[in-house]
């Protein structure tokens, strides 16, 4: 038994196709399949049932194949064991962010992060939350960022910083006349959200405590907060934004800017990983990165923390 071959295990597991599988793993089709059948007989049993399509596991393949995830993810920590011994910090370090963040986050710490560590090959994938959590547990990306808590027992969460929800409330809302907001203010019927996939506007139902159909009479599937502020300068609703998203606005579209009495809504940003703790080094050196920089951009500690888990109706 090798590790190569429990990684081609891995592989046709996850695509169920040895063609795709091979691909990935940059070995021809006949090398993968020769290779998973010397362990099938070194094993005396079957871990794939190839008579279904697609290719589907047996039950005592299902089995190997959680013990073979445990034991690739533990030959990879003996290669991050040996880069922190010799201090070396580089090499490939994907990072998934979700939508909501990537835009304003991403410029903030980028070029400094890339001057720092030249030899990372960092590369980075916008996902949502759901994917993000998928590809994590799938080892497809390193480390990523997003709104927390998630409470999913394999997921590691630190905590980068609390952004504030700023109210963006047009000149003829029946707010706009208000100085600060309150959340006994908000009325779900007339916010103007993210479409569905958003965690963001999961917090911001969790918010309103409001999970009913929207009265509206028409449907929006945006995932832009400019095209959410444009309508809402149309008079269609005010509308909501991480604190992070109003900093790039021009003098004319602050002025439409409400802030929460405090405490304030917000969301908790954070750096997530698998439990497995792979690559802990560069996830340390990304936080702390992150860490040294966000501090001269947000300073908000008087807030009340917004879930971004969607909540069932009634609850």
């Amino acid at each position: 038994m090798t590790i190569t071959q429990l990684k081609y295990v891995l592989a046709v597991a996850e695509h169920q196709n040895f063609t795709i599988a091979s691909e990935h793993c940059f070995v021809t089709q006949p090398t993968l399949s020769m290779q998973i059948q010397k362990l099938e007989e070194a094993l005396e049993t079957k871990i794939f049932n190839r008579n279904k399509k697609p290719i589907q596991l047996t039950d005592v393949g299902k089995k190997i194949v959680e013990q073979a995830k445990i034991i690739v993810d533990e030959s990879n920590r003996i290669n991050d064991i040996v880069d922190q011994q010799k201090g070396y910090i580089g090499g490939d370090f994907k990072l998934g962010i979700i939508p909501t963040i990537m835009p304003t986050l991403l410029p903030i710490f980028l070029k400094s992060f890339i001057k720092k560590y030249p030899k990372i090959n960092l590369k980075i994938e916008e996902l949502t939350t759901e994917e993000i959590v998928k590809k994590l547990s799938d080892g497809h990306i390193d480390v990523a960022i997003a709104a927390t808590p998630l409470e999913n027992e394999n997921i590691k969460e630190r905590v980068l910083y609390y952004e504030p929800f700023i109210g963006f409330v047009p000149t003829e809302h029946r707010l706009s006349t208000l100085e600060t907001l309150d959340v006994e203010n908000l009325d779900i019927d007339d916010i103007l959200l993210l479409e569905d996939g958003h965690c963001f506007k999961d917090n911001i139902l969790n918010l309103c405590n409001a999970f009913g159909t929207k009265t509206q009479n028409f449907q929006l599937h945006s995932g832009s907060f400019n095209t959410l502020i444009k309508l809402s300068k149309e008079g269609l609703g005010m509308t909501l934004l991480p604190y992070l998203q109003t900093l790039d606005l021009n003098n004319e579209d602050k002025k439409f800017l409400k802030e929460f009495k405090v405490p304030a809504p917000a969301r908790e940003v954070s750096i997530i990983y698998h439990k497995s703790h792979l690559k802990v080094h560069l996830i340390e050196a990304l936080k702390n990165l992150i860490d040294g920089l966000i501090r001269g951009v947000i300073a908000f500690n008087d807030v009340k923390i917004i879930s971004p888990i969607a909540q069932k109706k009634g609850v």
